[in-house]
């Protein structure tokens, strides 16, 4: 998995190397703004198989949740990274939730940015998504921004890197068997929950019942953002995200 890392290792021994996971036919760009507010930790972002920087290694044609985690777990591991803080959107929050769930030695704790227990897609987008791509891709944007933010969501879609063929049906179909309601109790890590205000996509519902039943949960909600929280409201996840982790950090 291609990597792309930002910040200087910090000095203090309890900041965790921060690892962010992109969501649904994305890639490491996604985290680019949050990363450049955060300089005092070491950041690190990953392309998934077949996105970004690892367009012509795309893997095979069908990949689960489970599938992707054991990617991220052999970059950890290849990297020599454990106790990183993971920080997931959307299909990348299903991934953070189940490596802490099974590998909880690699990960300290979790950051859930637009995530659910479940992540059901809506039939007619994951159909969309198989036949028409580009249609799909089209459709999400207006419905992972705000409102108010439709012309940063034409801009969001415009820049994006482009995938392998077949990436964002195999990312949404992960995403629509993806099922960790009966296992959150094995999720034993600090959380950060997030979500935005105006999300229809992981509604705020969603992250509702993950913070009710994950052991040790915060629940933040942004205003004047949708599901794309880290690129509609940079600043404001920043300043959430540096708040939880200082907070983790005090004796």
């Amino acid at each position: 998995m291609a990597q792309h890392g930002m910040g200087q290792q910090s000095s203090e021994r309890e900041r965790p190397t921060l690892v962010f996971i992109h969501g649904s036919g994305d890639s490491a760009r996604a985290w680019t703004e949050l990363m450049a507010r955060l300089p005092e930790y070491h950041c690190v972002a990953l392309d998934l198989p077949g996105h970004g920087a690892q367009i012509e290694r795309p893997g095979p044609s069908a990949m689960g949740v489970a599938d992707y985690a054991d990617g991220v777990r052999a970059t950890l591991m290849r990297q020599g990274l454990s106790n990183v803080c993971l920080v997931g959107h959307s299909l990348g929050s299903a991934i953070a939730l189940r490596l802490a769930s099974d590998h909880p030695s690699l990960v300290s704790r979790i950051v859930l940015v637009g995530s659910g227990a479940r992540l059901r897609v809506l039939p007619a987008l994951l159909d969309t998504a198989k036949n028409d791509p580009a249609e799909a891709k089209r459709q999400i944007g207006p419905l992972g921004f705000a409102p108010e933010h439709a012309a940063q969501a034409e801009d969001y879609a415009r820049a994006q890197q482009p995938t392998a063929p077949g990436m964002l049906y195999r990312d949404l179909a992960a995403c629509d068997v993806f099922d960790m309601m009966s296992e959150l109790g094995r999720v034993s890590q600090s959380a950060l929950v997030v979500v935005g205000e105006s999300d229809r996509l992981t509604p705020p519902k969603y992250a509702t019942y993950l913070s009710d039943h994950l052991a040790h949960a915060t629940l933040v909600t942004i205003a004047n953002a949708g599901h794309y929280v880290q690129v509609e409201a940079p600043d404001a996840l920043a300043d959430a995200l540096r708040r939880w982790l200082e907070m983790a950090s005090r004796p």
